[in-house]
């Protein structure tokens, strides 16, 4: 199979990072501005319930298993230009600690450092055999999931990007129709199972998203398994170059995904102190502060890179990790 040279950029996992993006900052804000509670039979009940069954938990598997096939495709390109791929990446996991160290501050939930550290850990998975990675990927995500702990399923999400990475599963991905097709109609009816399981779980009433009970614990469970469905409808529709020409905006906005991620809190941040919105906003208004920040951000990414190559902080990143101007 051909090999990916030099700085030749794979679009989809663009495509799939400014995807994973437009979800994330769906939950966020949520927690950031301290959204009310809804109230019974309203449009925020109803809101709600569709955020905790089809968004969140949804969002984040696919950045995880992205930071992985990042992971693996970062190394391999240095290595094959001679380079110290180990100390390379060192550097670029210690400036991406620092900038999630700093984003700490202000978003106590962010996953910067989260991934940081997990790329430390299972930095020696690198050398390990695929089918190795794959097998203790997939080992490890079902006994996560079992349990529901949500912050250590991120481990065998990165690794199994690591293994899709080795398996080249996103090279020459439009020779390969036919296996993604037969990956998402299985994806579907497994999510579709499990989002049926979950709806029986769900509260008659509103909740508290931050109180965990049965029906957050099932979303938790099934959450990486409906993500699988939705990457995979969005490569198949990326194989049309009709959709490639209408969401080429979110190529852009995955490319700079670093610097979109780490904004997305900023305006946040801005527009709740200049409304005065925490605590006293609703769940249906969050919805409306990130749709104007999708349309912000959507179109920044595209005049940026129109003139640049790069993102403010992807620069940054770059620069440090290789101690030279981009």
């Amino acid at each position: 199979m051909k090999i990916v040279e030099r700085n030749e950029r794979i679009d989809t996992l663009d495509y799939l990072r400014g995807f994973a993006l437009l979800g994330i900052i769906l939950v966020n804000i949520l927690a950031m501005l301290s959204a009310q509670k809804p109230l019974p039979n309203t449009q925020d009940a109803i809101y709600q319930r569709f955020l905790f069954l089809f968004v969140e938990g949804r969002f984040y598997p696919i950045f995880s298993f992205l930071f992985g096939v990042g992971m693996y495709i970062f190394l391999t390109r240095a290595e094959r230009k001679g380079k110290n791929a180990i100390i390379l990446f060192l550097r670029r996991i210690i400036v991406l600690f620092i900038f999630g160290f700093i984003h700490f501050i202000f978003q106590p939930g962010e996953a910067l450092t989260v991934y940081a550290s997990c790329g430390l850990i299972l930095l020696p998975f690198y050398k390990v055999k695929k089918e190795i990675n794959l097998a203790m990927g997939i080992l490890l995500f079902i006994l996560f999931s079992i349990l529901a702990m949500k912050i250590f399923m991120v481990v065998p999400l990165i690794l199994l990007g690591l293994a899709a990475g080795q398996y080249r599963v996103f090279e020459e991905i439009t020779h390969k129709r036919k296996r993604i097709t037969v990956f998402t109609v299985t994806a579907f009816l497994m999510a579709s199972l499990g989002l049926f399981f979950q709806y029986q779980h769900m509260p008659s009433a509103p909740f508290n998203p931050f109180h965990i009970n049965r029906f957050l614990t099932i979303g938790i469970m099934i959450g990486p398994i409906v993500s699988a469905f939705y990457v995979g409808i969005l490569i198949l529709l990326l194989q049309s170059q009709f959709f490639r020409k209408i969401l080429s905006p979110l190529k852009r906005y995955g490319r700079m995904s670093l610097t979109n991620y780490v904004s997305q809190t900023v305006i946040i941040l801005l527009v709740g102190n200049a409304f005065d919105l925490f605590g006293h906003i609703s769940y249906l208004n969050t919805f409306f502060i990130c749709l104007v920040i999708y349309f912000v951000q959507l179109l920044f990414s595209v005049m940026w890179l129109h003139f640049c190559r790069y993102g403010p902080l992807e620069w940054i990143w770059r620069f440090a990790t290789n101690k030279k101007k981009p």
